[in-house]
């Protein structure tokens, strides 16, 4: 009901009354530093149980790409569990499960019904505990990872674009390294390099769990603190306390690989999540790119059609932000031209006003996206623990809705004048080499 009101254009006051489920979340820490979260939402029979690591590409010091390679090493046994058996146990009783990485975290997950939690907790906290970390190990994975590297980025025009862009975009603050890792650094990481790294980061007072769906949380937290709460914690967990300096003109590079069309991406400096300037940047994003009557799609795709696709879009991360975008050039258009018609649309932001009715799409898209985040048990685990970890609390729906439908006019161009400068953007152009081109 509640999307549909926002899809038809309901009150503000619409969200106010809604019933959160957030709301009913539940914090608990154990005595060696580990966080809980636990959402009781019985709607389902399915619970989802989700471990957030404090841990991601910006905390690697010596090695790029440690923080990736766990995600796998995760999965290759313990000193109770043998390789792989983990996820098997999980899939044959129907659940499902993955893990991601990003800049800021690592995130494992089980979605599971809700008399396969007990194994679940008992299988996390196995391998937090008694991970195999070894020679042997250590060798698969890596070859794992290379290949995925050479799949998502070494063999992909898209891949390398977005690794150039954000080793442009940063000179300084950790965030430039690829989530994957450097090739380099991948063929050269040590076996003690992995196990400092886990010892360091893979502990109690470096994680969260967060539990959401048909489950009683007194039997789980009584569960956790048997298992999780044996663990030790580590103390003071070090941080790299580099700062990103100020822009001080464009940036360019050219990629060269072998591609029938051109690729074109650029950013520019933004806000940290939780900056004041988010929702308007939000809407901003979703003004030029989102869905087939966007700004970038309409005018370069159906109008202009020099490209095959244009996206962009609002990337907030713990420390830092980019505002992203990136057109897939037609093989028989010009790269300069696209790149023209994409600062042009970009410009507009700037120079002129928004109209209200494209407000207004702009703003229902992003409130139908915040509610549809409570559908699952998966999404509200997700919600929490990032909003947890990310702001020290869980944000309300109806603080969201709120700081959307207050944005105005005025801040869209605002924040388009404030951030999307010509001379704070970085650009990378994907070509094909030279010789390809003389043909």
């Amino acid at each position: 009901m509640l999307v549909a009101s926002l899809v038809e254009g309901a009150a503000p006051s619409a969200a106010a009354d809604f019933d959160d489920p957030a709301r009913r979340a539940r914090t608990t820490r154990l005595p060696n530093g580990l966080t809980i979260l636990t959402l009781e939402d019985h709607a389902t029979p399915v619970v989802s149980f989700q471990m957030w690591v404090l841990v991601g590409s910006k905390d690697e010091t010596r090695y790029s790409g440690l923080a990736h390679l766990f995600e796998h090493m995760m999965f290759k046994g313990s000193k109770r569990i043998a390789p792989e058996r983990h996820a098997r146990l999980v899939q044959s009783r129907g659940g499902r499960l993955n893990a991601w990485t990003s800049r800021d975290f690592t995130v494992y997950f089980e979605d599971v019904t809700s008399e396969s939690l007990p194994l679940v907790i008992e299988l996390e906290a196995e391998r937090v505990a008694n991970l195999d970390i070894s020679e042997e190990t250590l060798a698969s994975e890596r070859e794992v990872v290379l290949e995925e590297r050479r799949l998502r980025v070494e063999d992909s025009p898209a891949g390398l674009a977005y690794e150039a862009l954000y080793a442009l975009s940063f000179e300084a603050h950790p965030y430039r390294r690829p989530v994957i890792g450097w090739r380099s650094d991948i063929e050269a990481m040590t076996v003690e390099a992995c196990r400092r790294f886990f010892r360091r980061f893979y502990a109690p007072d470096n994680i969260v769990l967060a539990i959401a769906g048909d489950f009683d949380s007194e039997e789980a937290l009584a569960q956790v603190r048997r298992t999780f709460g044996r663990l030790d914690s580590v103390g003071e967990i070090p941080r790299n306390p580099t700062v990103e300096p100020p822009q001080r003109g464009e940036r360019r590079t050219t990629v060269r690989f072998d591609v029938r069309g051109p690729l074109l991406a650029a950013a520019w400096p933004a806000p940290r999540a939780g900056h004041p300037d988010g929702e308007a940047l939000e809407i901003a994003s979703a003004i030029l790119s989102e869905g087939r009557s966007s700004r970038l799609h309409r005018r370069l795709v159906y109008e202009e059609e020099q490209v095959l696709y244009a996206h962009g879009g609002y990337s907030d991360m713990e420390q830092a932000g980019l505002f992203l975008a990136a057109a897939g050039v037609r093989p028989d258009a010009s790269v300069d031209r696209v790149e023209t018609l994409l600062f042009e649309q970009i410009a507009r932001l700037r120079d002129e006003a928004v109209a209200d009715a494209e407000l207004e799409k702009a703003k229902r898209q992003i409130e139908v996206s915040l509610v549809n985040g409570l559908a699952t048990s998966h999404a509200l685990a997700a919600r929490i623990a990032h909003d947890t970890i990310t702001f020290g609390r869980i944000r309300p729906l109806a603080e969201r809705l709120d700081a959307i439908r207050a944005v105005t006019a005025e801040d869209v161009q605002r924040v388009a004048a404030t951030y999307l400068v010509d001379d704070q953007r970085s650009v990378v152009r994907v070509v094909a080499p030279a010789a390809a081109e003389a043909r």
